[in-house]
Parts: C-alpha cells; structure tokens; sequence
C-alpha cells in the first residue's frame, strides 16, 4: 500500500473562480511562487462513533510536511471529476471507500516558507466509513480519529501544526453546516 501516487508532472485542472477550467499545469508548476488557481477538494471521512479521521501528511511532502490536516486532500487530474479524484484518493491513501457528499467550494491561498504555495478552488466533501485504514507512508505518517471537541482542542493547542486549509474547512464546517457531519453517523 505504500506505492507512489503523487507525481509533479501529473496535469491539474486550472480554474478561474467561477469553477470553469482554462487550461492545465503540472502540479509542480501549480505551486511554485505565489500559486496558479488549480481545482482541489478536501474530504471529512466520519465514522460510526462520531469521529473524524485526521491525517498526519508524509515528511516527503513539498508543502506542510508533517502537518496535520483532514482526512484527505488532492487534486483532480486533467480529465478526471473531483468525485472521481475524492474516491480514487481515498482509495490510493487510506485503503477506504466512502459515500461523499459535495458541501461548498472555496478559493484559497496560503504560503509555505519559501518553498511554494496553494491557490485552489477547493470542494469541500464529507463521507462516511468504518473501513480499516492502510495508511500509505508516502502520502501519511500518522493517522487518527477524533471527536468534534478533540478537534477543537487539537486547533487550539496546535495551531502550528495545523494546514491552513484544515483550519479554514473546520471552522466553516462546524459554524455553517453542523448538521452534514451529525446526518453522517
């Protein structure tokens, strides 16, 4: 399970803020300096018990190693959906399925050191899943699952540590849309 998956020179999806595609770059090239507008989604897998997965991302990751974030978090590949990319991700990560639903999108950008940086439109999904995680190294170092409130204390404790994405997600989540992540118990 711990095969590569994530390549620099795969295409990514160019967006502008409307969502409509322009064009495709190399995820390299998507992240260089201040970032070129790229479509993204970030997925909240909750399980049974009420609890959300987190990753730890690889220390082999250009941008945020170490970090802690989401369940899980991509791009879609040229010609691909971002359900489909949701799903292959999941699959290609954490050795998981889920049922996902589409919440809202948002554009971002955020800065890492001098090294690079995000700008995505990014769709935000939740599922559900009590599949047995097989985490792949290349992509996470840790994982674990946590409740809303561990959550909050992670936040605010961690804020270091933290993606900036993740941070931005949870907040909107859990003011604006409570209810998604109790209906996926």
């Amino acid at each position: 399970m711990d095969e590569r998956v994530s390549f620099d020179n795969e295409l990514l999806i160019l967006v502008d803020q409307n969502d409509l595609e322009i064009g495709n770059l190399s995820k390299d090239h998507c992240h260089i300096g201040e970032g070129k507008m790229h479509r993204a989604f970030s997925i909240f897998v909750i399980n049974s018990k009420g609890q959300i997965l987190l990753q730890q991302r690889s220390e082999q990751k250009k941008l945020w190693p170490g970090f802690w974030s989401n369940s899980c978090c991509s791009h879609p590949r040229k010609g691909e959906s971002t359900l489909e990319a949701a799903h292959r991700r999941l699959e290609q990560e954490l050795g998981i399925q889920a049922d996902l639903k589409s919440l809202y999108k948002f554009e971002y950008r955020a800065k890492y050191l001098d090294i690079g940086a995000e700008h995505e439109l990014c769709s935000v999904l939740v599922g559900h899943s009590d599949d047995t995680i097989l985490v792949n190294k290349n992509e996470i170092s840790a994982c674990c699952w946590l409740s809303p409130s561990e959550i909050d204390e992670l936040l605010a404790k961690q804020e270091s540590l933290i993606t900036p994405w993740f941070r931005m997600e949870w907040d909107t989540l859990t003011a604006q849309y409570p209810d998604e992540i109790q209906n996926r118990l």
